[in-house]
């Protein structure tokens, strides 16, 4: 699902973009990827990593004898340390890109948060998050990096860092998909290669780069091997006697 940009702000200056999406969609290597292209590109961009804290909460707990956080302080003390640790994240990043006058390349935001407490079904959680991250202007552009949420399961197991159950993936992307600010979002596929997805990101934001600025073009998928020439079944020859 894409939306012109046009519609979202596409005159003004790019100042913010967001990338959501469930763990294991590859926010973070899109964010990298996109703050350096906007900087070859001539808009100089910072990388900012939103995190809420349930990694290193999660880690925390399981050093105290602990399975995870939720048994650690709770799920009202999961929500609220990780609603306080992002909010204070992408303050200092906006307040860094507003003293820089860098382009913030957001990795994780407000939507993030929200998308967290539903999937926790802590929805009186959502209102007071909604309140106090009410200040921060949205975002120009949101990306919302779709993956299936075995296919992510498959990439968490794969880096070995972290561990994220089938059951909490599954609800955290019905709670992106279900959230009121969905219709705002443009939704990429990031089920392909990085470079792929990388390439439908710019494609995405070209009207936001300098004129002449070059997106890759799409890989072109490999040429298969012709096939063997089969010769048609020859008749037969049929020896007959002289007469």
């Amino acid at each position: 699902m894409a939306r012109s940009l046009r519609a979202t702000g596409g005159g003004a200056r790019l100042r913010r973009v967001a990338l959501i999406g469930i763990d294991g969609s590859g926010k973070t290597t899109q964010a990298h990827r996109l703050a350096d292209a906007l900087t070859e590109a001539g808009r100089p961009a910072t990388y900012h990593r939103n995190a809420g804290g349930r990694r290193w909460l999660g880690r925390l707990a399981n050093r105290l004898g602990r399975p995870d956080a939720q048994r650690l302080v709770g799920r009202n003390g999961v929500l609220a340390v990780e609603s306080v640790l992002r909010w204070l994240a992408i303050a200092a990043a906006l307040l860094s890109c507003l003293v820089t006058g860098r382009v913030a390349v957001m990795d994780r935001y407000a939507a993030c948060q929200y998308a967290s407490i539903r999937a926790h079904g802590g929805q009186r959680w959502e209102r007071l998050a909604r309140a106090g991250y009410r200040i921060f202007p949205r975002p120009q552009v949101t990306f919302l990096l779709t993956v299936d949420p075995a296919e992510a399961y498959r990439r968490i197991e794969r880096r070995g860092t972290d561990h994220e159950t089938m059951e909490w993936l599954a609800a955290a992307d019905t709670a992106y998909r279900t959230l009121p600010e969905y219709a705002g979002f443009v939704v990429v596929d990031a089920s392909g290669a990085p470079d792929e997805v990388s390439r439908r990101i710019l494609a995405h934001l070209c009207e936001w780069l300098p004129s002449g600025t070059a997106v890759p073009p799409a890989p072109t998928p490999p040429e298969r091997p012709a096939s063997p020439a089969v010769e048609p079944p020859r008749e037969p020859v049929v020896a007959q006697a002289r007469p």
